[in-house]
Parts: C-alpha cells; sequence; structure tokens
C-alpha cells in the first residue's frame, strides 16, 4: 500500500498539479525517494511534504539519501518541519487544511483576515532588482513554520476609531488607512483586537504571495508619489495580490515587530530580529514616496514612540476565535 501511494502520487504530479493532495499516511523515507526518482516537480514536492507529512525524523544519514536523490535544501527544510506527524502540534495539523488565502472576520474590529500558510521564500533584495538599498541585503531563505492570519488591508480609521475611541490620521475618512500612528499605537491597536503585528519576515512573506520579483504586480497595485495627488487612499481600491492582500505596497507604511537592523546571512526559521535596538522596522512605502519605493523588498525605519505622517499599520495573529 505504501508504494502504491507514492505511485499515485507520481502519476498525478503532471496530469493533477492543482489538484489538492490527500495523503492517507505520511510519507516514509522511501516514498519521497520514489517521487524524487519520478521527477515531481520541486513546486508540487513541497505541496505534498506539507499536506501529507513525514513519518520518519531527518537525521544526517536520511538527509545524505535524500539529498543523493535530488532532494534540494530548500525541499529537506520542508520535511524537518512536517515530520513526522505524529510529533506535529495540534494547531499546526489544523494548519495544514486552511487554504492559503481563506478569508476570516475579526468580530473586534470588524475588519478581513486573510490566511496565510506556512513556506519557505527568499528575503531581501529580489533578483536583478537594480533599485535595492543596502540594508535589503543579503537576500537570504527564510522558513515560516506556521500560518497566520494577516490583515486583507491597512487598519481602517473606523476600525482604528472603534477598538482605540480616538483618530490621528492627518487625512480623514472612514476607510482611509490609519495614519501618523507611532510603534507603540499601533502595537497597543492590534493587542486590543487580540492580534500582534507580524514580524519583518512574515510582512514581505505575506507581501510576496509566492512572487520573487521586485513587485507582485504592475503599476495598478500600489498609491505612490506619482499617482496618489499627494492623499492617502480608501483601501482595496488598487489590485491584490495572489493571496488577496491590498495595498502591501504604497498608501502607508506598516509597522513591524522587529527592531530595525542589518540581516545576517545564512537560512534562518521565523525570524524576529534583534533582541533591543534604537528603532523599529517599516514596510511597504506609502503615497509620498516614489514610484521605485514600492517594492516587496524595500524597508523603513524610525523611532518607536514618534509618530510620522504615511504610516499606520496592519496586525496579524495565529488563530482568529
Amino acid at each position: 500500500m505504501m508504494r502504491t501511494i507514492a505511485l499515485l502520487l507520481i502519476a498525478c504530479a503532471a496530469s493533477c498539479a492543482q489538484q489538492p493532495v490527500n495523503c492517507p499516511v505520511p510519507l516514509s523515507e522511501r516514498q519521497l525517494t520514489d517521487l524524487l526518482k519520478g521527477q515531481v516537480p520541486e513546486k508540487r514536492l513541497h505541496v505534498i511534504v506539507k499536506r501529507c507529512g513525514v513519518a520518519f525524523v531527518l537525521n544526517d544519514s536520511a538527509k545524505s539519501r535524500l539529498r543523493a536523490a535530488g532532494a534540494s535544501a530548500d525541499l529537506l527544510e520542508e520535511i524537518r518541519t512536517y515530520g513526522p506527524k505524529t510529533a506535529w502540534p495540534q494547531q499546526l495539523q489544523q494548519q495544514r487544511e486552511i487554504v492559503a488565502g481563506t478569508k476570516k472576520v475579526n468580530p473586534k474590529d470588524g475588519l478581513t483576515y486573510v490566511w496565510i500558510p506556512p513556506g519557505t521564500f527568499t528575503l531581501g533584495c529580489s533578483p536583478e532588482d537594480t533599485e535595492c538599498d543596502a540594508d535589503e541585503k543579503p537576500a537570504h531563505r527564510v522558513t515560516i513554520t506556521k500560518g497566520f492570519w494577516i490583515g486583507q488591508t491597512e487598519v481602517t480609521q473606523e476600525a482604528f476609531q472603534r477598538a482605540m475611541g480616538s483618530n490621528p490620521s492627518h487625512f480623514q475618512g472612514t476607510s482611509l488607512p490609519v495614519d501618523t500612528v507611532s510603534w507603540n499605537e499601533a502595537q497597543r491597536y492590534c493587542e486590543a483586537v487580540g492580534m500582534r503585528l507580524p514580524t519583518e519576515a512574515e510582512w514581505e512573506y505575506a507581501a510576496r504571495a509566492g512572487s520573487t520579483g521586485a513587485r507582485y504586480g504592475d503599476g495598478a497595485i500600489a498609491w505612490h508619489a506619482g499617482n496618489s495627488g499627494s492623499q492617502t487612499h480608501e483601501v482595496a481600491q488598487k489590485q491584490p495580490n495572489t493571496w488577496g492582500l491590498y495595498d502591501m505596497l504604497g498608501n502607508v507604511w506598516e509597522w513591524v515587530a522587529d527592531w530595525y537592523a542589518d540581516y545576517a546571512a545564512g537560512s534562518q526559521s521565523n525570524p524576529h530580529g534583534p533582541a533591543s535596538g534604537t528603532y523599529r522596522a517599516l514596510r511597504g512605502g506609502s503615497w509620498v514616496d516614489a514610484p521605485w519605493s514600492a517594492r516587496a523588498s524595500n524597508r523603513g525605519t524610525f523611532v518607536l514612540e514618534n509618530r510620522v505622517g504615511g504610516v499606520g499599520v496592519r496586525c496579524a495573529v495565529e488563530r482568529i476565535p
């Protein structure tokens, strides 16, 4: 039976590339080896491992055998993350069943949040991007081991007023993104609605939505100095990324949880930045910034206590009640 499962997955890899994977049992090392030798596309292998899990521990000898069969470093990291299934936390097992882009409303702020699945991506300067600053390098592989929910839009002034009883924004409008918020205010808002600020890695992973380019789309995705008319705009007016997130680039900068620091080289899992610092990181660019700044890897920074125009917030969380 075990070998039959692997053969069926190999047979489906070419003709069922977009179909969901159903696994009665976690995969053995032998089954994974068969999949590798069956020339299943790398992208499909990642889907299979995430959905099925593996039934063996990825020790040094198993890693050597799988590498010899053609496993990439990224796939080996997925195998390590998703096995053995019996050792998975219950939450991670449940997360596998949620489809990327699934939407859910948080009753505490009335905003829609989108499910972002676990995965591996390259954080930092995109290939062939000639506009990167030094703090966007070195680009390096990052694995997000747990899925999370993130705001489909930037926090609106209506939602901020509802949760905090105030509205610090320079530009006024219920469906405009809240602006001129400090990092401390952004953190307090997220906590008030049962959430948190996303990490810098989570933010970029969500923004890219599988894209490796400098932007997840063309000029129709962002409000910047070239098209904003020197003001913010109502959320969700531009095109979303593949996972259905709006305004990840442009409109207002978004605070993230991390202290700002230069990137370290080498692969990482769930990075949270340094333990302390002077400035907090900002991501996404804004209405006042030049068009070139609307890039997935672009970074900003500011003092956490101060307010600055053109800065807003988007929250994240592992579970919405």
